[in-house]
């Protein structure tokens, strides 16, 4: 008994060790510069960016409401033409969810053109982000198409 007085003091030592010092939540700032970079790549339609910035078992669900992968979502901002005018995202909102997480959404009014026919979509978005690795990718993204206000 007397040995076993020592092992578990040193044991409760070593776990007050591991737990006294977490990890700080990842900083707004930086949340929001990997979101600026997602967002770029998505507008300049740059497909390897998106490809780096992406993990591999990246899920949208879209404004329709349908799933898709990573490679379904990089062909659908690369299409044969497609033109995006670049965005400013606007009511953003920055959440981390500990060192390696962060969510961040907001509202955007998409324009461009598919084939030469404008379009325009007012859109509400959020997009997950994890530090994988040490590399900030995106993971998961939601899109939900919201009516434009009304003109006063």
């Amino acid at each position: 008994m007397k040995r076993a007085v020592p092992l578990i003091a040193l044991a409760l030592v070593a776990l007050a060790a591991c737990s006294a010092h977490p990890r700080a939540d990842v900083s707004i700032g930086e949340l929001h510069r990997i979101a600026d970079r997602f967002d770029r790549a998505q507008l300049t339609q740059n497909a390897a960016e998106m490809d780096r910035l992406m993990a591999d078992d990246f899920i949208l669900i879209g404004s329709d409401g349908t799933r898709q992968d990573k490679s379904q979502f990089i062909q659908g901002f690369t299409a044969p033409g497609m033109h995006f005018d670049f965005v400013t995202p606007t009511d953003r909102y920055f959440i981390p969810l500990g060192p390696d997480a962060g969510l961040v959404g907001g509202d955007a009014v998409l324009t461009g053109s598919d084939h030469g026919t404008p379009f325009r979509a007012r859109i509400r978005f959020s997009d997950t982000f994890h530090r994988i690795d040490g590399v900030w990718r995106a993971v998961h993204a939601e899109a939900t198409r919201v009516a434009e206000p009304a003109a006063t």
